[in-house]
């Protein structure tokens, strides 16, 4: 009797000589047609369950740090301020605060992903599944999302059990909320990318984030500004984010909302475009 396993081999070697393509897939084609859906969908359930995981950090801290936030200017100021065009001051305070959250807690969670993994020396586990450039930019900007989103919601909430919260235009309240998480987790991806250290972020959040928020008329009217620092003000796209939302839960707006709006399109596209060509070359995530 002959040996089987020698004319399986044998079998095999003359399949691989006449049709090379049929033992072995050719490298680089994807199969999962032109948009891996599965790969995106775990990407983005690896972002999110990255900061559940953590929730007590990632969650509740910045809840209650908008909170203390509101306690401190509610009750050091509220009962010294005017209403601030016809709104009282909790009520003009609190949108800016829980726009502030949303924005930093998007812009953390989409810069960290990338930077962690680098620090760690796992960032590989970006690279070797079959994800293009595109579907990790959708993948780790909608984590970004999502935490900013959940952030915001859980401050409203919290602020509606000590003052009188509405909402005016939900939609409004949607679009902005999801305008700026993803304008703020695009900044935040190509902050992770570039940085190589923690303290490379730490200098975004700093020097740019944190000023531009604070300074987009957060805690105070623009109309209140000198000349020069209004003019300023009307192309701080962080004020059109606050002027925005505020105008959704108040009906109160200070500046255009369709330029506004506008403006920070235009932005969010552009950084998309920018996080697609450096994730395309691969710049510095890539040896």
């Amino acid at each position: 009797m002959p040996n089987l396993p020698i004319l399986c081999r044998m079998n095999l070697k003359s399949e691989i000589k006449s049709s090379p393509s049929k033992a072995y897939p050719e490298l680089g084609v994807r199969h999962f047609g032109r948009f891996n859906y599965l790969g995106l969908w775990t990407l983005y359930r690896k972002e999110v369950q990255r900061f559940l995981k953590v929730w007590m950090q990632t969650l509740m801290a910045p809840m209650i740090t908008t909170l203390l936030f509101l306690a401190i200017f509610s009750l050091a100021l509220g009962g010294l301020r005017p209403d601030i065009n016809g709104v009282p001051f909790v009520n003009f305070l609190a949108p800016g605060l829980i726009m502030m959250a949303v924005v930093q807690n998007a812009f953390a969670n989409a810069s960290s992903s990338l930077l962690v993994a680098k620090v760690q020396g796992n960032v590989v586990d970006f690279l070797m599944p079959p994800l293009s450039p595109l579907e990790l930019n959708i993948g780790i900007t909608m984590g970004g999302i999502t935490r900013g989103i959940f952030v915001g919601g859980g401050t409203f909430i919290g602020m509606s059990i000590f003052i009188d919260m509405s909402i005016y235009n939900i939609f409004a309240a949607l679009f902005y909320a999801g305008i700026a998480s993803a304008l703020l987790a695009q900044i935040g991806l190509l902050g992770g990318i570039w940085a190589e250290k923690f303290d490379h972020l730490a200098t975004i959040s700093n020097f740019v984030i944190t000023p531009l928020s604070f300074l987009s008329g957060t805690f105070y009217s623009v109309s209140q500004l000198p000349d020069f620092a209004y003019a300023i003000t009307q192309y701080n796209p962080f004020f059109y984010m606050i002027d925005g939302f505020r105008y959704a839960m108040t009906g109160n707006a200070e500046g255009s909302l369709w330029f506004g709006a506008g403006l920070l399109m235009a932005l969010t596209l552009l950084t998309s475009i920018a996080c697609q060509y450096v994730l395309a070359k691969g710049w510095r995530i890539k040896s």
